[in-house]
This record gives C-alpha cells, sequence and structure tokens, in this order.
C-alpha cells in the first residue's frame, strides 16, 4: 500500500489513475508527475519499487499543492469573498450558484431539496 501525501493509493489500479485519488491531482497533473519521475504510466501501483514512490512523492512535494493545503486555501478563498461582501461572497453565503448559472430552475445541488411553499388561500 503506497501512501502519498497522506492518501493511502489503490494497489491494484495503474499508477496514473491511482494519482488522481489525491484531493488537487487530475489525469493531466497525474501524467506530468509521472513524466517528471520517470515512470511508466502502465504500471500498477503494486509494482512500483520504493525508490518510484519517493520519486513520485519528491515531485508532488516540491510542485503541486494538494490535500490540506489546497483544500485550506479554497476554503480561505472563499472566505474572503463572503468577508468582502462582493456579489460571489453573497451567492456563497446563500448557497446559490455562484458562476452566473440560472436558479429559477435546475439549481437543485447548490439549493438542496426542495421547500415547498404553502399556496395563498382562497
Amino acid at each position: 500500500m503506497a501512501r502519498i501525501s497522506g492518501v493511502n493509493i489503490p494497489t491494484q489500479k495503474r499508477v496514473v489513475i491511482a494519482l488522481t485519488y489525491i484531493f488537487g491531482i487530475g489525469s493531466t497533473s497525474s501524467q506530468e508527475i509521472l513524466t517528471k519521475a520517470g515512470v511508466d504510466f502502465d504500471t500498477r501501483v503494486k509494482d512500483l519499487s520504493d525508490d518510484d514512490v519517493a520519486k513520485i512523492r519528491g515531485v508532488i512535494d516540491e510542485s503541486y499543492n494538494v490535500e490540506g493545503d489546497l483544500r485550506r486555501e479554497v476554503i480561505m478563498n472563499i472566505k474572503r469573498l463572503t468577508d468582502l461582501g462582493c456579489y460571489r461572497g453573497l451567492r456563497h453565503r446563500k448557497g446559490l450558484p455562484v458562476r452566473g448559472q440560472r436558479s429559477k430552475t435546475n439549481a437543485r445541488t447548490r439549493k438542496g431539496p426542495r421547500r415547498t411553499v404553502a399556496g395563498k388561500k382562497k
């Protein structure tokens, strides 16, 4: 079981796919990391030597912001926007879509489950 930046990497998967389990590393950056470390994309995590794991860990540590640090940075960015009181910050505060999507319909993920509003009595 390889452990990189505090995450247990799945052993049966290819290294390119397994690195994407780390928060902040997608498929493109995973390929860049393996190219810099000189590791073949098709090798399985269980077949990696300790040297290969150390190389991958070194590349990630020196040039990528991942896991806890990245989560903290994202939260601080959102907190800064809400403290400023700018439009994006207000949308974050209200739990509505932030990037210009429509909110009359199709905003269920951000708004949560429907809350029925009682109709006007006749």
